[in-house]
């Protein structure tokens, strides 16, 4: 392992994440800020000092990502005990599209339990409470984690990496994923429409306004891309449909004046 490979992991995963972030940052907090500003879930904005701590969070964050696979991958010895695998031949196109949902429902089931301990008083004041801070989440809070819960949520790609054959593509794809839906889910706006939280998918997705209700509340709604592990352990707030419906009633009412 070379300090030039460690460089480039560096850099390779704060690009990822700093090319999704910034812009969305920018379009919805500064450039459409004041004309869609009635939409947003909670209507007031952060303070300064709350980007800026966001933003210190994520960036430290990020290097703690980066730091499972470069260890894994990035050393020789350790690599062949993965089930990371380059040629594409050795399991087919076809596995490339089935193992990306297998990813996600795998990375929700993880996140969920793993969120549902760091719930766990000692947990939550030691670590969690860091993310917690957001209570009115900005995109910028998705990574904003105290460095060792950082090191928990990392922890999927070894589970990938000795659970599942991992490609390239796999490795790349679910980490772009995993980003946009994690900006989204602390976005502070709603970018689903009106009675998708009870259309028959959507009611199994998690959206914008049932993770900014977590933030806002700190109890219920603990899933990252789906409902379903919350709706099954009776975790998601019985609020949550009402919030939804009120927040696109809001926008209809305002967008008529």
């Amino acid at each position: 392992m070379t300090w030039d490979k460690i460089l480039w992991q560096l850099l390779d995963v704060a690009n990822k994440y700093f090319l999704v972030v910034t812009p969305v940052f920018i379009l919805f907090y500064v450039l459409l800020k004041k004309r869609i500003s009635y939409k947003k879930i909670q209507l007031k904005f952060p303070k300064i000092k709350d980007y800026k701590r966001e933003i210190a969070f994520s960036t430290l964050s990020i290097v703690i990502f980066s730091i499972p696979p470069l260890l894994l991958l990035g050393n020789d010895t350790l690599r062949p005990l993965t089930t990371f695998y380059e040629d594409s031949n050795d399991y087919g196109i076809l596995y490339l599209f089935l193992a990306f949902p297998l990813m996600i429902i795998m990375h929700d089931t993880y996140f969920y339990w793993m969120h549902r301990l760091m719930h766990s008083p000692w947990l939550f004041k030691q670590f969690h409470l860091i993310h917690h801070k957001s209570t009115n989440p900005t995109p910028w809070a998705a990574y904003a984690f105290h460095p060792l819960e950082a090191v928990l949520e990392s922890l999927i790609f070894v589970i990938f990496l000795f659970t599942i054959p991992i490609h390239p593509i796999l490795l790349t794809s679910f980490f772009i994923f995993s980003i946009i839906y994690n900006v989204y889910g602390h976005l502070g706006f709603e970018l689903y429409p009106k009675g998708f939280n009870k259309h028959w998918l959507g009611k199994w997705m998690n959206t914008s306004i049932a993770h900014n209700q977590h933030h806002q509340f700190f109890k219920g709604n603990y899933g990252l891309y789906f409902t379903i592990w919350d709706r099954l352990m009776g975790t998601l707030r019985p609020d949550y449909d009402l919030a939804y419906d009120e927040l696109k009633k809001r926008e209809k009412i305002d967008s008529l004046q």
